[in-house]
């Protein structure tokens, strides 16, 4: 299994502030909750991920 594998599963994604100064993305799935939590330096490299990724994808439409 890898990414470009298809799941038919859903799940929600919220991304937020924690009260202790950390980014939280939270996954919530029938079952299954998953916090994660990254310094704020962390997100923001991830969130850079996240862009370029988006731009890849936009390459291969």
């Amino acid at each position: 299994m890898g990414i470009n594998t298809e799941r038919d599963i859903e799940a929600n994604l919220q991304i937020g502030p924690t009260d202790q100064g950390m980014v939280r993305l939270f996954i919530e799935a029938p079952g299954v909750e998953i916090p994660m939590d990254f310094e704020p330096e962390e997100a923001e490299e991830i969130a850079d991920e996240i862009r370029a990724a988006a731009q890849a994808a936009r390459s291969v439409k």
